[in-house]
């Protein structure tokens, strides 16, 4: 059934997000038309304000209003001497909700996959090895995802920092607090022992 052309439009471009399909995508379209008109014109205000306004930090490469990220302008997290390597800017949210992490971010907003053609220049490796001859940098955190694609990325910045003799650590993996040995596949046990630490 076809509805009126600018319901259609509105159905369809719900569908830009992620996991919203046809009948999800009418769902939220109706329920803005018959519900909540008042919030469906602040919603749009607000995705054109941040499409136009939010860029890429200059040097972590995270989304910002500005130049540089709040992080990358404090003088207290660049003279840490710490770079944590991760994949997406949710990731660097994540990590900053635990408050444990005081250094700077290289975002890769994405990772190396060669069957997709995802090479190095692609997710800014050329630009990262760049920032390590350019600063300081005393120490690389590689907190990248635990799949095949996130652990061969970490292979190559391990192999990017070795070439300047900068240390590299990887992040922890394994059991997850609360988690039941039981219901744990053997890839994150494997993780889990070869991470053990002494107590």
């Amino acid at each position: 059934m076809k509805f009126s052309p600018l319901l259609d439009e509105l159905i369809e471009q719900f569908k830009v997000l992620p996991s919203v399909g046809q009948k999800t995508a009418q769902r939220m379209a109706f329920h803005l038309l018959e519900r909540n008109r008042e919030g469906a014109l602040k919603l749009s205000d607000a995705l054109r304000n941040a499409m136009e306004h939010i860029q890429h930090c200059r040097q972590c490469r995270t989304f910002t209003e500005s130049d540089l990220c709040d992080i990358c302008a404090s003088s207290k997290r660049q003279a840490s001497g710490t770079v944590c390597v991760v994949e997406s800017p949710q990731d660097v949210l994540a990590i900053e909700q635990t408050s444990q992490y005081q250094g700077l971010y290289f975002v890769l907003m994405g990772h190396l996959s060669p069957i997709d053609g995802i090479g190095p220049k692609d997710i800014g490796l050329d630009v990262f090895a760049g920032m390590l001859d350019d600063t300081d940098t005393q120490e690389v955190i590689l907190a990248t995802n635990s799949t095949v694609e996130g652990e061969a990325t970490a292979h190559y910045i391990h192999q990017l920092c070795q070439e300047r003799e900068i240390k590299t650590t990887r992040i922890a993996q394994g059991v997850p607090v609360g988690g039941e040995l039981e219901y744990l596949d053997g890839s994150t046990l494997v993780h889990a022992f070869s991470g053990r630490r002494e107590l």
